[in-house]
């Protein structure tokens, strides 16, 4: 025994490295607190792209140790200043994650005290207070208070969760998976497609339905496509619409989609992942209208609140369809079972280990109130409008009007393939890489996109943007005028 126990305190001498004294602490958090500020104050004069496609060995683990200096250095230069600063305003590329201070602070706290918030009897704080958040987002989209949802790691696995609900909900499995039919946008997000994939769906009938001239679904051609499939013997058993899709932005017509989803008894999903909180702008609630009709929603909190990556929301109006999804019991989780107790985040999602996600929410929301994160997308749909003039008076040709801060555009050459002509300008604005554009195929045209979201990006950096697309259309003139 006394042999046992010095080895014990051996390797508890060891181990303890593991519990940083206050001071070392400190020392830590001076260094880490002296970066962020740099990055933050710096953030602005740094290019918002940098392509690197070569792999760094600098992540090697060797098991030596190597210093806090050290680690900042492989942080800063290896992540930080390679591919896409996600962060930055200029990122117009893709529907960024915010990255709001206040929240990293919030997953500081969340990290420290290490709360599981999957179950209420391990953590009844964290689950209330996630609750409390699915609760506000009910009341946003006039859910009823006997939905439920789940705060998951992104729209992918939120809408997952809504779509299995569905699945269960129409008890579509086996012989009735290959007759059953599912419509949708040509320009859904492919994490839909995924979905379906991984839920065993990939089989199903899928309708890619016609789409109007601003990109939104054609209810008409919904309806038509719903009525033969009935006559031809097949199943039709869900529709997907989306408020904001990745491509254009566009918000598809809720109200008279759900209104067919009703009529055929259909399962009616809206991917909102994008553009769901612009419903908190006067000047755009009107396209939410029907938003409420739908069976399952998805939005995620870390693109329109700004919030950084990893949290998206599910809402779902039929409890017993995800539970039985997602409801399991075992014998080791007994102590945490009970009648009367709340609903269980775990209950709602395929995750168990739960990381307390939704105090980054919570504590941005209570610090700063709403009226921030409502102006902050009023911005964005006027620093859309305003690109959209400016970029025009350049000789651009610019998408149809935007729902929401998504638009595209190209220029219109006319010796040089317009297709060519744009993906070199596009190469040319990625070499320069002051702001982060990407591309898409609208009508088999390649078009050069912008996602306007970032709570960076301001008027100047729009300016930023126009000056540097002129630079570049210059250059790509001259490239094609040497060949």
């Amino acid at each position: 025994m006394k042999k046992l126990i010095e080895n014990i305190l051996q390797l508890e001498n060891i181990s303890n490295e593991l519990e940083p004294s206050q001071e070392q602490r400190n020392q830590y958090l001076d260094k880490i607190r002296n970066y962020s500020n740099e990055f933050l104050n710096t953030l602005d004069s740094k290019k918002t792209f940098n392509n690197s496609i070569q792999e760094s060995d600098r992540f090697k683990i060797t098991g030596d140790k190597i210093s806090i200096e050290q680690i900042i250095d492989i942080y800063k230069e290896e992540v930080v200043e390679k591919g896409i600063i996600a962060s930055s305003g200029g990122h117009l590329g893709y529907v960024p994650g915010g990255g709001i201070y206040t929240s990293a602070i919030s997953d500081f706290i969340a990290d420290i005290t290490n709360e599981y918030s999957g179950m209420f009897y391990a953590s009844p704080g964290a689950v209330t207070l996630e609750n409390e958040l699915i609760n506000w987002m009910k009341k946003i989209f006039h859910y009823p208070d006997s939905a439920i949802g789940n705060l998951a790691s992104g729209g992918s696995i939120a809408n997952l969760i809504a779509l299995t609900s569905a699945r269960d909900k129409h008890k579509i499995k086996g012989d009735k998976i290959k007759n059953s039919v599912i419509y949708l946008s040509p320009q859904v997000h492919h994490c839909i497609k995924k979905a379906l994939r991984i839920i065993g769906l990939e089989d199903t009938i899928i309708h890619y339905l016609k789409l109007d001239d601003h990109s939104k679904i054609d209810t008409k051609n919904l309806e038509l496509q719903i009525d033969l499939d009935t006559k031809n013997g097949l199943a039709p058993f869900m529709v997907i619409a989306s408020a904001g899709t990745t491509d254009t932005g566009a918000v598809d017509p809720l109200y008279e989609i759900g209104k067919i989803a009703q009529k055929m008894k259909l399962w009616y999903h809206i991917d909102a992942a994008y553009g769901g909180f612009f419903i908190l702008t006067e000047s755009k609630k009107h396209l939410f209208k029907g938003i409420e009709l739908s069976d399952s929603l998805v939005v995620d909190p870390h693109k329109g609140l700004f919030l950084p990556y990893g949290i998206g929301a599910v809402l779902v109006k039929d409890k017993e369809a995800v539970y039985q999804s997602h409801h399991y019991t075992a014998n080791y989780m007994q102590d945490a079972i009970g009648h009367n107790l709340p609903i269980n985040p775990a209950d709602v999602s395929p995750e168990l280990t739960k990381h307390f996600r939704g105090l980054r929410m919570w504590i941005p929301l209570q610090l700063h109130g709403t009226k921030p994160f409502t102006a902050c997308l009023d911005e964005k749909l006027l620093l859309t409008k305003y690109f959209r003039s400016a970029i025009k008076k350049k000789g651009f040709i610019i998408g149809s009007e935007p729902d929401l801060s998504i638009s595209y555009f190209w220029f219109p050459s006319n010796n040089i393939d317009p297709n060519v002509f744009n993906k070199k300008l596009l190469e040319f604005m990625h070499q320069d890489g002051r702001v982060f554009f990407s591309s898409t195929i609208i009508n088999e045209k390649f078009v050069i996109r912008i996602a306007i979201l970032s709570f960076r990006t301001k008027l100047k950096i729009i300016d930023k943007s126009i000056e540097m697309i002129d630079e570049c259309l210059t250059k790509t003139n001259a490239f094609f005028d040497n060949i």
